[in-house]
């Protein structure tokens, strides 16, 4: 049976060098190597190759989620896409993910909050925030929180009114980006509320 017969210290003190039998085996995380309980002498056997089996695949599947969270927010089900397509196992996922969100770095609410206040800056209606949102994965009540918490539909829409003047193509385009008829009408009404003339797009 492969026994440990030395441990050393690299990178800094954040991986440990293991020998067995007198020969180097593998680097793995100082932490890992404390939570297996590695000493020199240690015979590895089955059981204890299985612990730091699980142990390195844990670590592993937290290093590939944390870089994917470094850069942007990820929804839950996107994250857990993310995880397979690198290879983690649906239990490494779901520990792993289960982990982010006790640290509050993976959460639905704030993900779906963050990219409906983003898709309405960029002039987006109701409707095509909550297609984009259902496409991340987000719980249907969550979208409709963070839909709830935008200025009303309306109002961006008279913002991009403004922006493109009263015409049939401005209701083209409030309609093409997902805002509801009842908005769309306001591009083509006259100020009063009558409808007025009409541009040819």
């Amino acid at each position: 049976m492969p026994t440990v017969t030395a441990l050393r210290a690299v990178a800094g003190g954040r991986r440990v060098a293991v020998d067995l039998d007198g020969r180097r085996w593998r680097t793995v995380p100082a932490d890992v190597a404390g939570r297996v309980g590695l000493w020199p002498g240690q015979e590895l056997d089955r059981p204890a190759l299985r612990h730091l089996g699980r142990e390195l695949r844990r670590v592993r599947a937290l290093d590939v989620a944390a870089a994917a969270l470094r850069h942007r927010d990820f929804s839950r089900s996107k994250l857990d896409e993310r995880l397979s397509h690198a290879g983690v196992s649906p239990s490494g996922r779901v520990e792993a993910m289960a982990t982010l969100e006790r640290a509050g770095l993976l959460d639905d609410a704030r993900r779906a909050a963050g990219r409906a206040g983003v898709l309405a800056a960029r002039a987006r209606g109701n409707e095509a925030i909550r297609w984009e949102l259902e496409q991340e994965g987000i719980a249907a009540e969550l979208v409709e929180i963070a839909i709830s918490g935008l200025p009303p539909e309306a109002t961006r829409a008279v913002e991009v009114i403004a922006r493109r003047g009263r015409s049939v193509a401005t209701a083209r385009y409030l309609a093409q980006r997902g805002f509801g008829e009842d908005v769309v009408a306001l591009a083509v009404a006259a100020p009063g509320g009558e409808d007025g003339p009409r541009s040819v797009a």
